[in-house]
């Protein structure tokens, strides 16, 4: 679909190269700026003592990219990067914006070398404010700036922190939308646009029914324990093979005889204490331990035959063990192949990128690349002279 797009990317981390990590499943040609040491994320294992040449980690957010090493911290490492943006369609940065203003590599100043670039920043806070500089990370900007920290503990539990890249990549995931956005506008009318994406922004649009109540009538319910939900019947019950299960009612009063039957208690169908939303609500805690010796009567294989008959929404509570098994996971395109940096033809399982295109090919394009792999490529591909690229490397100005 991005065949023949050009992205330049000036980004570590996670939540930047996840964007541009899905760009380039599509089809785009991203060439990832790493300054000397390379992006941080390629120590991820060695940080915590493992030494492995394939890591799932870097490698999910850069396969099928090139790398090119720079040291942005002199002119001419700067005046490379404003020669690939020459002809590139997308600039990808997660660098905080004075950085970005003094090295000369700001939107304005880059707009100015190519009217038609779509320039993505993605920040923590955004382009503007007082928190326009701070620096941001998912478990900081996403997750306990928003208040999803707070909501998501139920009230007097310890607050947790989210799993290794959940916000960054919900962030990627929105970067690499306003990109294509842009992108078909450039297309359009021939101007590029700045594209801001922020972790705070995506962390408050996540959150967003919950905070349009918060905004609408300036309070929120509290997150509560299981026997204390309003709505006792969508909630998380334990089959007799100490299986979970997510079970979600639909509007209305249309799944209150279907539960009951489902879990053998018809007696409960015209019971008035539990046969409208309301009465449930008033009853909440005796419909919960109703329901719970109902599922704990039934293995997950037998409950979920059970749920089906009775067309019921529903799914289990998986770990990901679990989940790198599912059948679904597979038809739905999920998991994918992705080539080994090894070079030896390998492959192994990885996350797909979000969105499916079928019939096209939306999968990895390539390996992840070695630390300044394409260096030479790239200088190359500038139309420089063979004597300015010995001396960029003799200078340390590129690896």
């Amino acid at each position: 679909m991005l065949e023949g797009i050009k992205v330049v990317e000036y980004a570590t981390y996670m939540a930047a190269p996840g964007a541009g990590s899905i760009l380039s499943d599509w089809g785009a040609d991203v060439v990832k700026i790493e300054p000397p040491g390379g992006d941080p994320i390629r120590l991820f294992f060695k940080t915590i003592g493992t030494d492995i040449t394939d890591n799932p980690v870097f490698d999910f957010d850069n396969r099928g990219k090139k790398s090119i090493v720079i040291d942005t911290s002199r002119p001419e490492g700067q005046d490379l990067v404003r020669k690939m943006v020459e002809e590139a369609d997308v600039f990808l940065t997660n660098v905080r914006p004075g950085g970005l203003e003094r090295s000369g590599l700001d939107y304005e100043s880059l707009k100015a070398i190519n009217p038609k670039l779509v320039y993505c920043s993605l920040t923590g806070y955004g382009l503007q404010g007082p928190d326009a500089n701070r620096p941001g990370f998912d478990i900081a900007s996403f997750w306990s700036r928003t208040g999803v920290a707070r909501l998501t503990v139920p009230k007097g539990e310890d607050l947790f922190a989210l799993r290794t890249a959940f916000g960054d990549h919900t962030t990627s995931m929105s970067a690499a939308a306003g990109i294509c956005a842009a992108l078909v506008e450039a297309g359009r009318t021939g101007q590029g646009r700045l594209v801001e994406a922020s972790l705070f922004r995506t962390g408050l649009y996540a959150l967003g029914s919950d905070f349009a109540i918060q905004l609408f009538f300036d309070r929120v319910a509290s997150t509560k324990s299981r026997h204390e939900q309003n709505v006792p019947i969508t909630n998380f019950f334990e089959t007799k093979d100490g299986s979970w299960i997510c079970l979600v009612s639909r509007q209305g009063e249309v799944d209150w005889g279907p539960i009951c039957r489902a879990i053998g208690r018809e007696d409960l169908i015209e019971d008035d204490r539990f046969n409208s939303a309301k009465a449930r609500r008033k009853h909440k805690e005796e419909v919960v331990t109703i329901l719970d010796e109902g599922f704990a009567n039934f293995t997950k294989e037998e409950m979920s035959a059970r749920l089906d008959a009775e067309s019921l929404a529903w799914a289990p509570v998986q770990t990901l063990a679990e989940v790198a098994r599912d059948p679904q996971a597979l038809a739905a395109g999920a998991i994918v192949q992705t080539p080994s940096a090894k070079g030896d033809g390998s492959t192994y399982a990885s996350p797909a990128s979000p969105v499916r295109f079928p019939g096209a090919d939306d999968g990895p394009k390539g390996p992840s690349p070695t630390l300044g792999q394409h260096t030479r490529d790239v200088l190359d591909s500038l139309n420089l002279s063979a004597e300015a690229v010995e001396q960029l490397f003799a200078e340390n100005v590129v690896a």
